[in-house]
């Protein structure tokens, strides 16, 4: 049954993002085609402010209680990170524990398919039961079996350009309820507890060759199976002190301020942009405006990040060809 916790966390976040885009965000778009590299930064900066949003809903609202163990991360340093799926809304519960190490401007998601597609931990794990059995491979309790194809792509992408510092393992457990999809936070079933441990490997130690980074990946999933079978079987917790090795670099007093500031601005923020609208006819022309900015886009482009793109690799083909020149010269 929809409750109202559900439709306030649903609803304030849907407000934020939705008048964000177009009051926020909007106005900086011309920027993508004069320098992307700062567009990009200050994209990136204005949607970590409300990506701390529903890391204030979840523990300040509704109580939810965030542990991370484990090495932690090392602040700036570049890194894939790797996590196992409990439910369809793991990459928004991740970002409690980002929040508290600085990564939020930076991180970007990359999900399996079939986490958007099909509704539930059970429907996708009886997939990955049917993928271990033609591979043959072993079959999870806990984890899915990982594809390995994207990992090695990324990893081997970043490697080439000298651009990725370590891969960071993060197992994820809930020792209370575990709310599977968007529908469960409808209804107001919300995490009570989110247990976060992280496991650091400096890219010196992963290896190259794309078999064995396969193989690898494969074997940090059978680590995850077991380390959750003791965590669900055994005390519910993955380390007894509850705290990571490289403390995080927000203390819980800072974490706390964040929290704070960040319900009072996307609280007030659509109720400001709300009476903007009411009362201003150029908000209400700039406002059709990028609606149907947008939606065209969206039609002939395939959405933003594709216009972005192809702006980041038409700067940096005439950069080449301005160094060639000077070479020349």
């Amino acid at each position: 049954m929809v409750s109202w916790r559900g439709i306030y966390f649903v609803l304030t976040l849907f407000l934020g993002s939705f008048f964000g885009s177009i009051f926020m965000l909007g106005p900086f778009l011309p920027l993508m085609f004069i320098s992307p590299a700062w567009y990009r930064w200050i994209t990136d900066s204005i949607v970590a402010t409300w990506l701390t949003l529903p890391v204030a809903l979840l523990e300040m609202v509704f109580g939810a209680k965030v542990v991370v163990t484990g090495d932690g991360f090392v602040p700036g340093e570049r890194s894939v990170i790797i996590m196992n799926h409990r439910t369809r809304m793991d990459w928004m519960f991740l970002w409690n524990c980002l929040l508290r190490y600085s990564y939020l401007r930076l991180e970007k998601i990359c999900l399996k398919s079939s986490l958007k597609s099909i509704p539930g931990f059970a429907n996708t794990k009886a997939r990955s039961d049917e993928f271990a059995e033609k591979s043959g491979l072993q079959k999870y309790e806990y984890v899915l079996h990982p594809r390995t194809t994207g990992f090695t792509f990324v990893v081997e992408r970043l490697r080439e350009g000298d651009n990725l510092d370590a891969i960071h393992d993060i197992t994820v457990a809930y020792p209370q309820n575990i709310p599977q999809t968007e529908k469960h936070l409808l209804n107001g079933n919300f995490p009570k507890e989110i247990h976060f441990h992280v496991q650091r490997y400096p890219i010196e130690t992963v290896p190259i060759s794309k078999e064995e980074l396969q193989l690898w990946c494969q074997k940090r999933w059978e680590e995850k199976e077991e380390r959750l079978r003791h965590f669900y079987e055994g005390g519910k917790c993955f380390s007894a002190t509850g705290q990571s090795i490289i403390p995080p670099c927000k203390s819980e007093l800072r974490v706390l301020a964040v929290k704070c500031i960040s319900l009072l601005y996307w609280t007030m923020f659509p109720l400001g942009m709300l009476a903007l609208l009411y009362l201003y006819s150029f908000a209400q022309w700039y406002f059709a405006a990028m609606i149907i900015f947008f939606v065209v886009q969206q039609k002939i482009f395939g959405g933003l990040e594709l216009i972005e793109l192809a702006c980041h690799r038409y700067f940096k083909k005439q950069q080449k060809i301005h160094d060639m020149k000077v070479k020349s010269d």
